[in-house]
């Protein structure tokens, strides 16, 4: 759909957002390092060590001996940090570089830390849930970064986003058009396609955790919907 650049809504309460940036350098530093940069077989091989699989998470079936290093339930926070290629992780680091700042900012370090990890596991158990018997590995942050965006849609709705269109037309839009219909077209593809090879039913089930946590994960006196603007 798009992809984003940049938005004006400076930070109010930190004045680094260290926490967001650490989870952009430690999840490209896996990416880089530990998936060598997306290389089919170690993609393939930390996709069944540490992504979510349904019938492992939900001991169904057990993993080969070789391929068992974590226990079956951090799969729903370790799947978030590994990605298949270079535009998988592009895609997401730039959603969580252009909208993570705020959401941190609105809720401080150590509850936006919390925040991210619980919509990383809310995304993930809507995507075991869906179908208990698939050994299909689900890898990436989409899910906790769709928590992020509908976080920040909550809170920000009317701030102007530049984002570019199809790869090549930059458009400056507000928030509410913008995520909102990216958060439909996530909950249409969920309903009408259930078996794509992108996890919908993961993005919308951090959407609703992202969209409920942040109710009670912001600091006391930070508005909804951008109630203090004039």
């Amino acid at each position: 759909m798009f992809l984003p650049l940049h938005d004006k809504n400076r930070l109010e309460h930190v004045p680094l957002p260290f926490v967001n940036l650490a989870l952009i350098a430690v999840t490209v530093l896996i990416f880089l390092l530990f998936q060598r940069a997306g290389d089919s077989e170690a993609v393939g091989a930390s996709s069944y060590s540490f992504g979510l699989i349904p019938v492992v998470f939900f001991d169904i079936r057990d993993l080969a001996p070789q391929l068992q290093v974590l226990p079956e339930w951090t799969a729903l926070i370790s799947y978030a940090f590994l990605h298949g290629n270079f535009m998988h992780l592009i895609g997401n680091m730039l959603f969580l570089w252009v909208f993570g700042d705020n959401v941190e900012d609105a809720m401080g370090h150590f509850r936006y830390l919390v925040f991210y990890l619980l919509c990383a596991a809310a995304g993930g158990l809507a995507y075991a849930a869906m179908d208990v018997n698939s050994t299909v590995p689900l890898i990436g942050a989409s899910g906790a970064v769709a928590g992020v965006v509908s976080a920040y849609l909550m809170l920000h709705p009317r701030v102007k986003v530049w984002v570019l269109v199809l790869g090549r037309i930059p458009l400056r839009l507000t928030a509410f058009w913008l995520l909102g219909a990216w958060i439909v077209y996530q909950v249409v593809n969920a309903v009408i396609s259930p078996d794509s090879q992108v996890a919908f039913i993961a993005h919308v089930g951090g959407l609703v955790a992202g969209a409920v946590l942040v109710v009670f994960f912001r600091r006391r006196g930070v508005p909804l919907f951008d109630r203090d603007l004039a």
